[in-house]
């Protein structure tokens, strides 16, 4: 199995599962925004995407910089990296157990006659 850090999956997937914060992280797959272009899309208060961009910093997902007053935010992906392969090892253990599941289902309809 993948060692991910429980705490670091922990925060990824809770920032994850904000549909806003998937709609910021898509805007900066792009390159690089500040706080207010990614604002800008949102039907929402600048301190209220600015508690969204928080939520991100904590999971690694997003790097700030700043500029004189200008904030420029960056995407990280080393924590949806991490993320995903810890669910692709779980994917892996489910296909595998159900190739198995499969098989097993096959033999038991040629002991019984039951074949297709």
């Amino acid at each position: 199995m993948v060692k991910c850090s429980p705490r670091l999956l922990n925060r990824t997937f809770a920032a994850l599962a904000d549909p806003t914060r998937r709609r910021i992280l898509e805007h900066l797959a792009g390159g690089d925004r500040c706080v207010t272009d990614l604002a800008r899309p949102h039907s929402m208060s600048l301190p209220a995407v600015s508690k969204h961009l928080r939520i991100l910093e904590n999971a690694g997902l997003v790097r700030r910089r700043r500029k004189g007053r200008v904030h420029s935010l960056k995407l990280e992906a080393a924590p949806m990296q991490q993320a995903q392969a810890w669910i692709e090892e779980y994917r892996k253990f489910w296909e595998g157990s159900l190739d198995r599941l499969d098989e097993y289902l096959k033999e038991l309809q040629k002991q019984t006659g039951h074949e297709k």
